[in-house]
């Protein structure tokens, strides 16, 4: 059985989220804390998501 949306929550600050379909591999933002999350593993309608390091650019300041 498909289904058209997918749960998954923050591991940060644990925001409740609904997302269109996602592969593993995929990337999301949180809407709360802004962190971007990858969909590590998709069951039953769940996401499991972890945070991506991200670097940010040295701009020589």
């Amino acid at each position: 059985m498909s289904t058209s949306t997918l749960n998954g929550s923050c591991p940060e600050c644990e925001t409740d989220m609904t997302t269109p379909p996602m592969a593993k591999g995929e990337t999301i933002s949180c809407p709360e804390c802004m962190l971007t999350l990858r969909v590590e593993d998709v069951q039953d309608g769940r996401l499991a998501l972890q945070m991506v390091a991200v670097k940010l650019r040295d701009w020589g300041q």
